[in-house]
């Protein structure tokens, strides 16, 4: 970062916002596979590991999250050059804002999956119940045309005894 300083600001604010945005792409990656990991845990697990082992693999996740939000909140603070100033603060503000602002539409995408889960179950049970109706009118139909021809037909065959 030192290096980086002496150069171009133009450059320089690039160039450290790449170097962290790489840095914040894998915490993120990390981060994901650790919820990925908590939601498999509330789901029956039908794999080969122990409980133990994928306790295990949780605890290293997180202690390698916490490891990395350790380094870019050094390198921020005390690697970055003076002129971007109070950097780890503003970057804390905005993660928090752009985290509420997440919170709030996994919120709405949730409501709007389930809103669509719903319209589907109550399509696929409307369904059923009009394919009900057509296959008991049609039963019925048949019944009764079949009783119209049997009806026809023992007219037909009793006509000239009585």
């Amino acid at each position: 970062m030192q290096e980086i300083a002496k150069a171009d600001p133009n450059d320089t604010f690039t160039e450290i916002g790449n170097q962290l945005g790489v840095l914040m792409d894998s915490y993120d990656a990390i981060g994901k596979l650790f919820i990925k990991e908590e939601a498999e845990a509330k789901t029956v697990y039908k794999g080969e590991e122990s409980i133990g082992r994928r306790a295990l693999k949780r605890v290293l996740i997180r202690a390698r999250l916490d490891a990395m939000l350790a380094e870019i909140r050094e390198t921020m603070v005390y690697q970055a050059p003076p002129e971007l100033g109070a950097l780890w603060g503003k970057f804390e503000t905005m993660w928090q804002q752009i985290v509420a602002e997440q919170e709030v539409a996994q919120v709405e995408e949730f409501r709007r999956v389930q809103a669509e889960q719903w319209r589907l179950k109550k399509l696929r049970e409307t369904r059923k119940a009009q394919a009900l109706w057509v296959g008991a009118v049609t039963l019925v139909v048949a019944w009764a045309a079949g009783l119209m021809a049997l009806a026809n037909r023992s007219a037909n065959l009793f006509r000239g005894l009585y």
